[in-house]
Order: structure tokens, then C-alpha cells, then sequence
């Protein structure tokens, strides 16, 4: 992805929720206390691009464990908790993932580079699989029509988050193309 990727920085804004590690001064107003400093122990949502560098930098270079902890904690966010991990196991087609988060599979990504977790990489990775064929079916039955079948399977698109819009798209215009592609062999 490029810097200027739209996807990438929307991605990047996803909250995350993490816990503080330490009492910051000045921060209150993240805990809706302005006048107060933001207590240890304190779940705050913040922007992924802010809690990956917090989570993953140590307060000290000195060795011991007490002062080479983290300033936050890192959680995984709602739309990878465990309730939607066994939604996706059960059936991955019936979870309108646009819901959790408009960029799913990048927020998983993304999540996956800082938690090593292999069954979050495996049921993503079937997810995508297993949706990637109902898009292109779907794209290749919209290809018969020129407004990519909005019409008719205006739900299905609905439910579809940022890279499986990104595929429909694309195996549409695939579609249409071979399509026309034929229409122009046929005239010769």
C-alpha cells in the first residue's frame, strides 16, 4: 500500500482499546476528567496509528521488567473478539462484516502484525477464501447488467467491507470485459 492509500489511513484510525500502563498528567480529558491525570489501569480507545508506537515502546532502556513495560496494553478491538471469531468458524458467509469495521481484513492485518495469533490469521484467512467465492458469483451475475447489478443485490454489497468491494469491482470489470470481448470476436 501506498502512503496515500485512502484505505491504509482509514484503517490506521480504527480504535483500539488499550489500557495505560502508567499516570500520564494532562491526559484526563481522554477519561473525561480534563483537570485530572489519566490514572494507570485506564481503558481508553485510541486511533491504531497511536497505540502501536505506545504499545510497542518500552519507557527505559534499562533492564529491569519494571522499567521496560509498555506505556499501554493492547487489546484486540471488538470487531476481532472472540464472539465474531466463532461467528466467522460457524459460517463466515452469514457475518456482514462492513459491520464490525468497513476495513475488516486491513484491521486484521494490521492487528496480526503486533499480536501473534494463529487462529485469528487462520479463520481470516478462510473468511476471505470462502466470501471470495460468493463475490465472484455475484460479480459475474451483476456483468450481465452495466450498473453492476445494484438493483438486485444491493444487500449483498451492503454487507461486504472495503477489500471484498475492492474484488467485486474488480471481477465485474472482468466479467464485462470478457464479455464485450466475445461480443467483438463474434462480429469478426
Amino acid at each position: 500500500m501506498s502512503y496515500y492509500d485512502i484505505d491504509a489511513i482509514l484503517t490506521d484510525a480504527e480504535k483500539v482499546p488499550c489500557k495505560f500502563e502508567l499516570d500520564v498528567p494532562e491526559l484526563g480529558y481522554l477519561d473525561n476528567n480534563p483537570s485530572q491525570p489519566l490514572k494507570a489501569g485506564t481503558l481508553v480507545g485510541l486511533p491504531l496509528w497511536l497505540a502501536e508506537p505506545l504499545a510497542l515502546t518500552s519507557r527505559s532502556t534499562s533492564s529491569s521488567e519494571e522499567d521496560s513495560r509498555s506505556f499501554v496494553s493492547l487489546d484486540l478491538p471488538p470487531s476481532l473478539s472472540n464472539e465474531v471469531m466463532s461467528a466467522l468458524k460457524a459460517d463466515p458467509r452469514a457475518v456482514p462484516l462492513r459491520d464490525q469495521s468497513h476495513n475488516f481484513y486491513g484491521l486484521g492485518t494490521r492487528m496480526l502484525e503486533v499480536f501473534e495469533e494463529r487462529e485469528i490469521c487462520a479463520i481470516l484467512r478462510r473468511t476471505f477464501v470462502t466470501r471470495a467465492a460468493d463475490i465472484a458469483l455475484h460479480a459475474r451475475k451483476a456483468g450481465a447488467t452495466e450498473d453492476m447489478g445494484v438493483g438486485t443485490g444491493e444487500d449483498f454489497l451492503r454487507g461486504l467491507e472495503e477489500w471484498e468491494r475492492m474484488l467485486f469491482r474488480k471481477a465485474h470489470e472482468g466479467t464485462k470485459g470478457s464479455k464485450e470481448w466475445m461480443e467483438g470476436i463474434k462480429k469478426h
